[in-house]
């Protein structure tokens, strides 16, 4: 088993390859998908097909914007957290759906990354769901925890026999230091995400925005001392987002 990471759009890919098959930590961004095919046909030299499970741990751009098109390409199955309802439901959704492809943008730019339409379904229809602890089917050395508080419906993925850990959004970096993500919608279960994957006590944690690391108990607790006490929102990023640019900055 090999793990490839790859320089995505705006967060890093990771490629699990067997010799008979292959699996996505996550769902990409629809700008991903000819770095995806390249990469497989150029030096794998194998066939996109040989992709047979994407996992989508939640439903933001850069992780569930490439989901549906592979799978329409390659007859991929698509598997996520076991959750009623779509995250992006009703109005205020489809509102939350454009915002977060809007704040996938601006931080394109802000990494200088070429302009590319990211446009995705806002609602996902997964093959499979899954729930704490359980296996990825046709990958059973692969594990996925729920780890709720950045959206309803996180996943990490974990590969047993190594326990080296993929955490998407889980933890990213402010300023080059670790920091918990923006948004927090659900606080409390953040916290709680936090001292499950402490208690798993991975040898190494994989994440969407930052290089694999390997966590102390001070970055852990230097993590929970940040985490917020009250959700913040895409709402609050936006006005955000608008006082920066009206300050200049």
């Amino acid at each position: 088993m090999k793990i490839h990471v790859l320089k995505g759009f705006i967060q890093n890919i990771f490629l699990v390859e067997y010799p008979d098959k292959c699996m996505l930590l996550d769902g990409c961004s629809k700008a991903d998908f000819k770095t995806l095919q390249t990469f497989f046909t150029q030096e794998l030299k194998r066939p996109l097909t040989d992709l047979k499970v994407v996992i989508v741990t939640h439903m933001h751009p850069d992780h569930a914007g490439c989901a549906h098109y592979l799978r329409k390409v390659t007859n991929c199955k698509i598997v996520s957290c076991k959750r009623e309802g779509q995250w992006y439901r009703g109005v205020k959704g489809r509102f939350a759906h454009a915002i977060d492809i809007m704040l996938a943008l601006w931080v394109a730019g802000k990494m200088k990354r070429p302009r590319k339409n990211i446009w995705y379904p806002a609602h996902l229809h997964p093959d499979v769901t899954l729930g704490d602890s359980q296996t990825v089917p046709g990958f059973d050395d692969w594990q996925v925890f729920e780890t709720p508080g950045h959206t309803d419906r996180d996943l990490s993925i974990m590969h047993t026999p190594s326990k080296r850990i993929y955490v998407a959004d889980l933890i990213v970096k402010v300023k080059n230091k670790l920091s918990p993500p923006f948004p927090v919608y659900i606080p409390e279960l953040y916290k709680q995400s936090l001292l499950k994957l402490q208690a798993l006590q991975p040898n190494s944690v994989m994440m969407a925005h930052v290089s694999e690391l390997k966590l102390t108990d001070h970055d852990y607790a230097d993590l929970l001392n940040k985490a917020p006490i009250s959700p913040e929102t895409n709402k609050v990023a936006v006005i955000r987002m608008i006082k920066r640019k009206l300050l200049g900055r």
